[in-house]
């Protein structure tokens, strides 16, 4: 099991968490086929007992589902030429941008599991992307990702060998594009759907019984 998922599997059991306010999703409780095998995947393969509303919004269209899925097991949820943490950087920083609530809530929540300080998201929150919480290297690959996010068309290659002075390979720069690329598409979708926040961040800091009060008076 994934760490960021002990603590989930410890609140959301046997319940459908993922409730939309503006599409329906394909809940487990209606999989069925090609899905109901994919759904059962993500369960084993992550360990965790309730399927994510983002991926209930892909399996409207189950061949998307399963690219999803092998993207977020071979991208986003792997260390690859960048780290966990770092590609965490991106995915929360490019989710507050958006004002998605869902993603930015799941994705620092991660952060913080792969080792980001407290101070470190909340300078990511608020967009102050040269805070000392971050180093020279961390500033330069945010405020690239900020641009892959808002001014793609504008990105040249002095924008590449700027982040190679900082210290980033290509590799590692092209990994970045295809992270905050996602994310921008993972924050559209699951705005449109209506997902609401899972209340993850406040099971990172107050527990689990905590948070879990907290989810059933949202909810």
């Amino acid at each position: 099991m994934l760490p960021e998922y002990k603590k989930i599997a410890q609140v959301f059991r046997n319940s459908e968490q993922s409730a939309s306010a503006n599409l329906g999703v394909v809940e487990e409780s209606a999989a069925m086929g090609e899905v109901a095998a994919l759904y059962d995947h993500f369960r084993a393969r992550f360990g965790r007992p309730v399927v994510p509303g983002i991926l209930k919004c892909f399996a409207t269209h189950p061949p998307l589902l399963k690219h999803m899925m092998d993207l977020s097991e071979s991208l986003i949820f792997a260390d690859g030429h960048l780290s966990r943490k770092h590609k965490e950087m991106i995915a929360t920083l490019v989710s507050t941008q958006n004002s998605c609530p869902y993603c930015a809530d799941s994705h620092g929540y991660f952060l913080r599991v792969h080792g980001g300080s407290a101070q470190t998201l909340a300078a990511i929150q608020a967009n102050h992307l040269h805070s000392p919480e971050l180093n020279h290297a961390e500033q330069s690959l945010l405020e690239f990702a900020r641009k892959v996010n808002f001014n793609s068309s504008e990105i040249g290659r002095a924008d590449i060998e700027l982040l190679m002075q900082s210290g980033w390979s290509e590799l590692q720069i092209a990994e970045a594009v295809h992270v905050a690329a996602l994310f921008s598409t993972f924050n559209r979708v699951a705005n449109a759907f209506g997902l609401r926040s899972q209340g993850l961040l406040a099971l990172y800091e107050h527990g689990a019984e905590g948070a879990s009060i907290k989810i059933a008076r949202k909810d």
